[in-house]
């Protein structure tokens, strides 16, 4: 039997004509538009996916996004569970700075050097300086996570699990394949706003398998109406 796992990053906090800014926990922003959420939703149907059980980071982005998708898959939204173990990370220094403000703190006031250091943190997960994350607690909640849904006697165990979170945090969850590293290697680990992400274990597996990653519901969905 195969218990699933399904991430996915919340939608968009800024609209089209605002300047984004680096938002972490400390910042408790609502959705700007609907359409990622419903479209989570939309894309595990045409997957022919069914949810049995959600889970939500404690910010209003990640709830609002849950319970749009919840609003698709007809999931009673009062059934959804909040979980502050997958909150987004603190960019300290960095909380609603604006990217190009970021990279010159990094970089000393070279903003080549600050997009270095950006790359590496979005290549590898390496923490900027100033940043607050727990990097080994953030990968021991997701290893933690999955040993829960998995044990004999859980209600989650071959069953599919749907958790909604941001993209700091998001960007750990390959700890579950056992070899993060290998990972980071071979995928671009940011996810993008409205992003899914699946992880599969079957009982007789020492780790999960990541079948799907950073996948855009929008054009899977255009894709599948082309003609």
């Amino acid at each position: 039997m195969t218990t699933r796992l399904i991430i996915a990053r919340h939608g968009n906090t800024f609209t089209a004509d605002q300047t984004p800014t680096r938002v972490g926990a400390k910042t408790d922003l609502p959705l700007v538009e609907h359409e990622r959420g419903r479209n989570i939703g939309h894309y595990l149907l045409h997957m022919g996916i069914q949810v049995d059980a959600v889970m939500t980071g404690p910010l209003k982005r990640h709830s609002e996004t849950a319970a749009l998708v919840c609003e698709v898959l007809h999931f009673d939204v009062f059934d959804m569970q909040v979980r502050h173990d997958f909150n987004e990370i603190d960019y300290g220094p960095d909380e609603d700075k604006t990217e190009d403000e970021v990279m010159l703190r990094l970089g000393e006031g070279d903003m080549e050097k600050g997009r270095a250091v950006i790359d590496k943190w979005n290549a590898d997960a390496t923490v900027p300086a100033g940043w607050d994350v727990d990097v080994e607690g953030i990968k021991q909640a997701w290893r933690a996570l999955g040993e829960a849904l998995c044990e004999s006697d859980s209600s989650y165990k071959d069953k599919t699990t749907l958790l909604v979170s941001s993209n700091g945090t998001m960007r750990f969850a390959p700890e579950l394949t056992g070899d993060f590293a290998a990972f980071t290697k071979t995928r671009d680990i940011k996810v993008a706003t409205g992003g899914v992400c699946i992880f599969e274990k079957n009982d007789d597996e020492p780790y999960w398998r990541c079948v799907e990653w950073g996948v855009k519901p929008h054009k899977v969905l255009a894709q599948s109406l082309a003609p």
